[in-house]
């Protein structure tokens, strides 16, 4: 019997290996939504991969002062999405959820929604993205909520280790949203694969310290097609080293040259972090609607799923 996307997440000697995506724009009727679903589970007809996940666009305008390179367009709700795609790929989804803008209460009718209408178990919840604005609920609050509410929930949270490079702390928010009830995490996509190394080392690192076992951290990596994908990373707080960021855009192929830079980052990750016992997963995504973009995450995900799958079989032998 198949395990389930949990299983496999809970199960360290297991490979995970997913796909993230955006619901369409917000209007789009069932019929449309349906089309847009089969297109893209068309273009992963020919890999093998363990679930997708379905994020929820929020404006994050309130994060910075840059104008955003991409106007913000609404989507339909994620749940819907996430629901469509199960019913048709018969895979597991994750479903995020943006918990500033509803109080306490509003979340619990989501939850009650999530699990009886909707019949979703896989969720990672995200906090405001900055603490300018009107914040109904923070992020702490909406773990307890979750807790007191229900226990049927697969509960993750998000990773950013350009907060790690910062603050020098991210490894302890994993730890606390551990004992919030998370039980795996996603990263921010990775161009800066020195300061993953040293987000995962300093993790493994406190874990030990406190006997604690690592939960995964599955890695999330995208193409970059040029210089307007570019602008709308850093716009979103991606880390792009300078170096890195002139490799791309004076190459002959940025996308190519992106797609080999990934590549060499896991690699690296891999290989620095072998010794840790910090399992990892592989998350790849597309950050714009680009055919050529999306094309390139799907060669991307070939590339990289191949890297890990023989990382995890050279661990399992030793």
């Amino acid at each position: 019997m198949a395990l389930s996307l949990q299983e496999k997440i809970e199960d360290s000697n297991q490979g995970v290996y997913l796909i993230g995506t955006t619901p369409p724009k917000i209007g789009t009727d069932k019929a449309q939504l349906k089309t847009i679903a089969e297109k893209l589970l068309g273009r992963l007809h020919e890999i093998e991969y363990d679930g997708v996940i379905i994020y929820d666009i929020q404006d994050e305008s309130s994060r910075t002062n840059q104008a955003r390179p991409f106007p913000f367009r609404q989507t339909v709700d994620p749940r819907e999405y996430s629901n469509l795609l199960r019913g048709l790929s018969h895979l597991d989804v994750i479903t995020y959820k943006s918990v500033a803008q509803r109080s306490a209460n509003e979340f619990k009718d989501w939850l009650s929604e999530t699990k009886n209408d909707y019949d979703l178990k896989n969720i990672v919840l995200v906090g405001s993205p900055s603490s300018i604005g009107d914040i109904k609920l923070s992020l702490p609050d909406a773990y307890k909520t979750l807790a007191e509410q229900s226990d049927d929930f697969f509960l993750g949270g998000v990773t950013i280790a350009e907060r790690h490079s910062n603050k020098r702390n991210e490894h302890e928010r994993l730890i606390e949203k551990t004992a919030q009830g998370c039980k795996f995490f996603i990263s921010q996509a990775v161009y800066d694969a020195q300061a993953t190394i040293e987000l995962i080392t300093s993790y493994a690192r406190s874990c030990k310290a406190q006997g604690l076992e690592p939960k995964r951290l599955i890695l999330t990596f995208t193409p970059c097609g040029g210089e307007k994908t570019l602008e709308f990373m850093q716009w979103l707080g991606i880390s792009v080293p300078e170096a890195t960021k002139w490799r791309m855009l004076d190459a002959n192929n940025t996308l190519s040259e992106s797609v080999r830079i990934c590549r060499e980052n896991l690699d690296l990750i891999l290989k620095s972090c072998a010794h840790l016992n910090v399992p990892l997963g592989l998350n790849i995504e597309s950050l714009t609607n680009r055919k050529e973009e999306i094309d390139a995450s799907i060669n991307l995900y070939r590339l990289l799923k191949a890297t890990m799958e023989l990382n995890l079989a050279e661990k399992l032998i030793a």
